[in-house]
């Protein structure tokens, strides 16, 4: 077998360097949370395939509902022959949105594809074109959810012109400066100097960052843009791509606002590791497209969609969201304690919604001035301990946890034996 050397030197003359790899690891087998290099060597992984794994590598009961599916039809595509599997995933989604009324879903393949199609939704049901969208929010690498993301590098610089009738609001993120009523002033400057809201087909938000640096939207300001919603005839869109699949200790982390939007995203953790996403929202406003305006050729593939089945039983048998709230009360506790012990100086804000835990590097805890320098020191030091850590934000300075929600308590030990120690080291 190839040594990760041997295979960087391939990479580097078969692959664009347009994608990039976090670690110079080159994967051969994996299970739950741990991972195995193709030299032999085991890593703890706290990427989890950046949120794709909530449930773990290879979870046994997806891997024999694959198999299961794979035997029986792996491809027909939707438009031409349809499958139970769609209906039955879609019908099982649409019991569990949290959306006012009756809701419908139909399938993608990934989470930029999911969020166009929302987009092209919202805009078939409000006969509008302008959106909003956030600083540091992060939806996609095509044309349309380039231009929706709020981060110019890497994600912008060299593909403009950016889709046009896009606005940015700041993201409220107190640690930053950046309070709930400072992000609705955003969005009335928006609309005095940039687009009538009568002329707003959606407001598009991530309940909580992903990308962005895992900040959650505080319950009163999701409150004020429902209403803002409401009271300009806009589509509100949760963006759970990657905060969603009992990430943050509910199905979609719009539920810990008790806010309902119009239509929800998801995609990641959706069918453990297969591609596949999702829209899903209220009846009325799916069924607004013509037939045929909307589908993909893989989309809803049955594979994944048997995929998505196994997850959902996964979830329920396994007590996964309460898994995900008692993971993130345990890591953020011991970073807390950690950054408040005065021997890691360089901690700043920790945060955590369930299992979606991140916390920042500063240069000073008084002045939470960022540090993305330690963020790539912290990766890379962990890494050679055996722990998979990836980075994110507005500034590139922040930690992001994403284990396997299901990860084995002595693994998550492990880990964070590793983590302090790292940590103490910068």
């Amino acid at each position: 077998m190839s040594t990760n050397q041997e295979l960087l030197e391939r990479r580097a003359q078969a692959i664009p360097r347009g994608v990039s790899t976090a670690h110079p690891i080159f994967v051969a087998r994996a299970q739950n949370a741990e991972l195995w290099d193709v030299e032999g060597r085991r890593y703890l992984d706290f990427a989890g395939g950046i949120g794709v794994q909530n449930f773990g590598h290879c979870h046994p009961a997806v891997v024999a509902a694959i198999r299961d599916q794979a035997g029986k039809a792996i491809h027909t595509a939707f438009q031409v022959v349809a499958y139970e599997p769609y209906i039955k995933l879609a019908e099982e989604l649409n019991k569990r949105a949290p959306l006012a009324g009756p809701a419908k879903t139909i399938f993608f393949t990934t989470g930029a594809e999911a969020v166009e199609n929302a987009v092209k939704i919202s805009r078939s049901f409000t006969k509008r074109s302008g959106l909003i969208a956030f600083v540091g929010g992060f939806h996609g690498r095509s044309l349309l959810t380039m231009t929706l993301t709020g981060k110019v590098l890497p994600y912008k610089k060299s593909f403009g012109p950016m889709a046009g009738n896009i606005f940015h609001a700041p993201y409220p993120m107190a640690y930053h400066g950046v309070t709930t009523k400072e992000s609705l002033k955003g969005i009335e400057k928006i609309f005095k100097a940039s687009i009538d809201p009568s002329e707003v087909s959606a407001i598009v938000i991530e309940p909580v960052q992903g990308e962005g640096g895992f900040y959650a939207a505080p319950p009163d300001f999701m409150q004020e843009l429902r209403a803002i919603c409401d009271q300009h005839g806009i589509l509100l869109i949760a963006d759970e791509v990657q905060s969603g699949f009992a990430r943050t200790g509910k199905l979609f982390a719009i539920e810990h606002s008790g806010v309902k939007p119009d239509i929800i995203t998801t995609a990641k953790s959706i069918a453990g590791g297969l591609p596949l996403s999702a829209v899903i929202g209220r009846k009325e406003i799916m069924d607004s497209p013509e037939p045929g305006g909307l589908g993909g050729t893989y989309a809803g593939n049955p594979v994944a969609c048997a995929a998505g089945l196994a997850i959902l039983s996964v979830l329920e048998k396994e007590q996964v969201l309460q898994k995900s709230q008692a993971l993130g009360e345990k890591i953020k506790s011991k970073l807390t304690g950690l950054a408040n012990s005065g021997r890691f100086p360089r901690i700043g804000e920790v945060r955590a919604l369930g299992g979606m835990i991140a916390f920042e590097l500063v240069k000073d805890q008084a002045t939470h001035e960022p540090a993305p320098e330690l963020a790539k020191q912290v990766t890379a030091a962990a890494l050679k301990q055996g722990l998979i850590l990836i980075s994110c934000g507005t500034y590139s300075n922040v930690i992001r946890i994403l284990v396997p929600l299901t990860a084995d308590p002595a693994h998550i030990d492990e880990a964070l034996v590793i983590l302090e120690k790292v940590l103490g080291e910068i």
